[in-house]
């Protein structure tokens, strides 16, 4: 550490009495009240290079009166080493003291108008050729200004050290002080010390230079949160008991200002972080999300949080996408709310990126009828919406390729399987949140399934008309034959449910076997209105789905070698219908009764849904045997 020396003398100060004096053959004439210290010094001296003295001497009259100087910038420590300066004794300056000092000269008007070569000229020249040169001085030099915030940026000397820091740090030949394994810069874990307003100043000057990368902006940026924030913080929670403001007042226990503090914090952090898509990972920033919501950030700080994670969304993992829910409004565990804008967001970006296709985002895809692609929330959203910050998003938001969309669309099974186990998460949001997903960010529907059930084990009291709602987010023609199996035997589950996955069974294993395909024209008209899915009121099939569908019964109608067509099996497979639709007839009455409101709203599917049930109520023990029995007329007129 540098340090300079002004003077020659010997030091002659002492103490008597509570009295600071000087040594002199000369009587003291005049006496100064430094906070509980008194001294007694001689006008002369002091007179000729501090023009405060001369103007209170003057106002009081030459008198002896005590001439107070309250509020002193550095107390009596600074205002002894002014007064050493005046006699000529030796004052020793080094990074530690000169900011007091430098405050202190100022306080006592000690400039050139006093006396050409005074106490603040010559402080001012050791920092600009010496400490602010040095990255050890300069930065100390910069902690110290938070003890005197004020009259530092009236003097300029914050500035000047904040520009000095900035230019040590863009500058390859500034020597490294510390050595660091990590991630983060060499400057970092230094610079991570100071107050969030010093902070952020040193930051805003080295991101105007250009000459630091953004990916080294953002690991700084990480470097500080994990300092000072909570639930970012890497330390213990016991090296966050004071926050880095420039105001902090010693041993502040106030719970509300220091969360104050913390919001503004990181709000800053927020409005530091850079445009480059990368610079930070998709982690860190739902940390700081997290940390957002317990701290109340502004609604503006959430909302680019919320933008940014999107462009990186297919980097998150499930874990840091469980957000805790601090509303008192919403009794869920996790703020799913925040979920489904990352996931609003990040449609927008699909959407940008996609370009020239506009109308697509309205308009749905031809293999997608799912509520949130044929009239969802996010469809209804407005092209000043799509085009809002259009510029910056374009540049920072990378193509969604179809292996970020399956990693997003496997990243939301597995948060909804979290969230699922909330006994107070509606319905509406799980399923706001499954259907923002694209349908082809999933190959398989294995996760959505497991969502489902573990939905439905959270929630036995659910009604069977909300069952039937939640199940509509499966596509049973996805699921793999294990997650088949188990929902064949799953109670929790729709009979339509069942239905479909015993239907699609059946296909995939015909199309195994090899058996010949039937065209779908052949089977017998009761048995393609069993097998006819139920559509809400205004609804129509995509024609796709049709094909497809009209394929799987095509190989549905493939024979199996154990199935029986004999004249008895045909015989045995007709009264088993006609039994289980006398059973499903009698329990259409309680279904009425109980659930009265649905059968206004779906009469129409009523029929459809009873010839489901029907066809679901096959004995478990022989499923694939009792399906082939359901097909023969079809399988007759093949023979014939």
């Amino acid at each position: 550490m540098k340090f300079m020396k002004l003077g020659t003398r010997p030091d002659t100060f002492f103490t008597s009495e509570s009295v600071r004096s000087v040594s002199s053959e000369v009587a003291t004439d005049l006496q100064i009240l430094v906070g509980d210290c008194v001294y007694h010094l001689h006008k002369f001296p002091l007179l000729s290079k501090c023009m405060l003295l001369q103007a209170l001497c003057a106002d009081s009259g030459g008198g002896g009166d005590v001439v107070e100087l309250p509020g002193f910038p550095g107390g009596a420590e600074a205002f002894e080493a002014c007064a050493k300066f005046c006699y000529g004794i030796t004052v020793t300056v080094s990074a530690r003291n000169v900011v007091p000092l430098r405050c202190a000269a100022a306080h006592l008007g000690m400039s050139e108008a006093a006396d050409r070569g005074n106490f603040a000229a010559k402080l001012d020249a050791f920092l600009a050729s010496c400490l602010l040169r040095r990255w050890k001085d300069a930065l100390s030099v910069l902690h110290s200004t938070r003890n005197y915030a004020a009259l530092c940026e009236d003097l300029g000397v914050t500035a000047r050290c904040v520009d000095a820091v900035a230019a040590l740090i863009t500058s390859p030949d500034t020597v490294r002080s510390t050595s660091t394994s990590s991630a983060s810069p060499w400057w970092a874990h230094d610079v991570a010390e100071l107050g969030v307003d010093l902070f952020w100043r040193i930051m805003v000057a080295v991101k105007a230079t250009g000459a630091v990368n953004e990916k080294t902006v953002g690991d700084a940026l990480k470097a500080y949160a994990r300092r000072w924030l909570p639930n970012v913080a890497a330390k213990d929670a016991a090296d966050l008991h004071q926050p880095p403001f420039d105001d902090d007042v010693a041993g502040e226990k106030n719970v509300k200002q220091i969360t104050t503090r913390h919001r503004l914090l990181l709000e800053k952090i927020v409005s530091l972080l850079p445009a480059e898509r990368d610079s930070v990972s998709c982690g860190f920033l739902l940390k700081l999300l997290k940390a957002a919501n317990i701290l109340s950030a502004s609604a503006s700080s959430k909302a680019e949080l919320v933008r940014r994670v999107a462009w990186q969304l297919e980097e998150a993992s499930v874990a840091d996408l469980l957000v805790p829910s601090v509303s008192c409004v919403s009794e869920t565990l996790y703020d799913v709310d925040a979920v489904v804008a990352i996931l609003d967001e990040f449609a927008l970006r699909h959407a940008a990126v996609n370009a020239p296709a506009p109308l697509a985002v309205s308009s749905g895809s031809p293999d997608d009828d799912s509520p949130a692609h044929s009239g969802g929330h996010r469809r209804s959203r407005s092209a000043e919406s799509v085009s809002f910050d259009g510029s910056r998003r374009s540049v920072s938001a990378a193509p969604v390729s179809q292996g970020a969309l399956v990693a997003v669309g496997r990243l939301v099974d597995g948060f909804l399987v979290e969230v699922a186990k909330d006994p107070n998460l509606p319905l509406d949001k799980l399923l706001a949140i499954a259907e923002a997903v694209p349908d082809t960010a999933r190959p398989e529907h294995d996760g959505l399934y497991k969502v489902v059930d573990t939905y439905l084990k959270a929630h036995p009291e659910m009604s069977k008309s909300a069952r039937k709602r939640l199940c509509r987010v499966l596509n049973c023609r996805k699921l793999s034959e294990k997650a088949c199996a188990h929902a064949a035997q799953n109670e929790l589950l729709p009979l339509r449910v069942v239905v479909q996955v015993l239907f699609f069974e059946h296909a995939r294993a015909a199309a195994l076997s090899g058996g010949p395909a039937v065209a779908g024209d052949l089977l017998p008209g009761n048995i393609r209105a069993l097998l006819s899915t139920t559509k809400s009121a205004g609804s129509e099939e995509d024609e796709t789905d049709r094909v497809d569908e009209q394929r799987l019964r095509a190989l549905a109608a493939g024979a199996s070698p154990g199935d029986d067509w004999s004249v008895e099996g045909l015989r045995r497979a007709a009264s088993k219908i006609a039994t289980l639709r006398m059973k499903l007839a009698e329990e259409e009455d309680d279904d009425r009764d109980a659930d009265d409101e649905f059968a206004r709203k779906a009469g129409l599917a009523r029929s459809a849904s009873l010839r489901f049930r029907a066809f679901c109520a096959i004995p478990a023990g022989k499923p694939k045997r009792m399906l082939s029995k359901l097909w023969p007329l079809g399988r007759s007129g093949v023979t014939q």
